[in-house]
């Protein structure tokens, strides 16, 4: 007997469409199971191999979970809005709704021969004004809401303006900017209605702030990293540099210690957990201010090892960070400007990514350790970034990897800050089981201590303090990314209860 797939999968997907198969429902008592892939951009050529390798796997385990007796909830839809659409417009000459719809019914068409048991009641297409409305809404509420430590969630921003008519700012424990000015509730009323707004946008969730971005004149608009291959815009190979502008940013930050808790609940596996702790990116530990020699400029550091400061050799800032021009030597000054232009042709995924390659200059420029009154070279490399902390490193060869590797291609000394540890060939890392050494009044402690004591004389000299920092993300363009990152709009909803 002749196996005739071509039969079978037509009656069966048939049966599927016209009862509703794998619709999920509302009022199951069964367990609940999600099941979501990464929506796909539905371009003219249909999908690709990528499309389905992801597909087919997510799709065994939701009918796995089904077998289980789990009402599974396991959509699709369509990535439709933003960039890709748009330059198929421009390229095309048709009107983007016209070949988005076109593209959809195609992506369907072949969804379905392949026998996905998607629930297609609840498909969603990003570019259509039922979807976006959402992301406009979510914006809205993030932009009209400030985070609350005492109560440790996002509250209405009218609760905020009612505090400050009631007892200014000097109260208020918030999420917000960095040396906000202290009025009082008699100078908050008296604040034209202009002032008001510019000191609540310093505690706004969504607010603008200038920040390094990924730039292509060539397509007119801001890209993400991973829309950038060598330099160059995956949509037509146009040049992208690295350059300030005025964007949304979200106060993310504020709800790292709740993401980084919620991690802990999740079935997943480690490497996942880990992937996503990273890009939280809470780290803790201590901003350092460096002094930069025959200058009034200072160079403040966040560093999560205070306790190795007596390892400084050098100091590394990013190829965008603003004293650059201003402490390049006039000697110096050709080679800094042929680096920093060189490295703005490169994303930061790219720069992180690249850890065999080395590269750096020297600015010609020395700070002095706020400690030891050491001189301290102070070099340019493309390892360090301006949107993670301050934009610049405190150097410690010994006791990381990254600054080990450039000391060592650029002849930079490697002071050895650990007991009987040879860091000769490569940087020693463990925090747990180390003796610090070299440090005078730090000596013989472990990183633990050191640290504490570390802090309080940083404090007591006016030239550090202990801090928490955390990678913020950027809203590049607001209504595209919100409306493609669903997690965005789940961590949202939750973080409100």
């Amino acid at each position: 007997m002749n196996y005739d797939f071509n039969a079978i999968e037509s009656k069966w997907q048939k049966y599927w469409e016209q009862n509703q198969t794998f619709k999920a429902s509302n009022t199951s008592k069964k367990p609940k199971y999600y099941a979501l892939d990464m929506f796909p951009y539905p371009s003219g050529a249909g999908l690709h191999v990528g499309h389905p390798l992801g597909y087919i796997a997510s799709d065994i385990y939701a009918r796995y979970k089904r077998h289980q007796g789990f009402n599974v909830l396991h959509p699709q839809g369509y990535d439709s809005f933003g960039l890709p659409a748009e330059q198929y417009a421009i390229q095309t000459g048709q009107h983007p709704a016209i070949t988005t719809e076109t593209n959809i019914k195609r992506y369907r068409e072949q969804l379905d021969k392949i026998g996905f048991s998607f629930d297609w009641i609840r498909e969603v297409q990003t570019s259509s004004p039922e979807y976006y409305k959402w992301t406009q809404w979510i914006f809205g509420e993030l932009f009209n809401s400030w985070y609350n430590i005492e109560t440790d969630k996002a509250e209405a921003i009218d609760t905020l303006i009612a505090k400050f008519e009631i007892s200014g700012n000097l109260k208020v424990n918030a999420v917000c900017d960095e040396d906000i000015e202290v009025f009082s509730e008699i100078e908050w009323k008296v604040f034209p209605i202009k002032k008001q707004q510019e000191v609540l946008l310093q505690y706004r969730l969504a607010y603008l702030a200038e920040t390094e971005v990924n730039w292509c004149p060539a397509l007119g608009t801001v890209l993400a990293n991973d829309e950038i291959i060598n330099g160059l815009s995956e949509r037509g190979s146009h040049p992208v540099v690295r350059k300030k502008m005025t964007q949304w940013s979200m106060r993310i930050s504020a709800y790292a210690e709740r993401m980084l808790q919620g991690l802990n609940g999740l079935d997943w596996t480690e490497s996942i957990k880990e992937t996503q702790r990273n890009w939280i990116g809470k780290s803790v530990g201590a901003s350092v201010v460096f002094e930069v020699q025959n200058s009034d400029k200072k160079i403040e550091v966040f560093t999560t090892r205070p306790d190795t400061i007596f390892g400084v050799s050098f100091m590394t800032i990013a190829p965008e960070h603003p004293l650059v021009a201003e402490i390049t030597t006039s000697k110096n000054k050709v080679a800094v400007t042929a680096y920093v232009e060189a490295t703005a042709k490169r994303s930061e995924r790219e720069r992180m990514a690249d850890v065999k390659t080395i590269s750096g200059v020297f600015t010609g420029s020395y700070a002095e350790h706020p400690i030891s009154k050491k001189r301290i070279p102070i070099w340019i490399g493309d390892y360090v970034l301006a949107s993670y902390g301050t934009g610049a490193v405190m150097a410690v060869p010994c006791g990381d990897q990254r600054d080990h590797d450039f000391a060592k291609n650029f002849d930079i000394p490697i002071i050895n800050i650990f007991k009987d540890v040879d860091v000769s060939e490569a940087a020693y890392t463990d925090k747990v089981n180390a003796i610090i050494a070299n440090s005078d009044f730090l000596d013989g402690l472990s990183p633990k201590e050191a640290t504490k004591i570390i802090v309080k004389t940083l404090e007591s000299l006016g030239c550090g303090k202990g801090k928490p920092i955390t990678v913020c993300v950027m809203l590049y363009l607001v209504v595209n990314v919100i409306g493609a990152n669903h997690s965005l709009f789940i961590m949202w909803m939750e973080c409100r209860s």
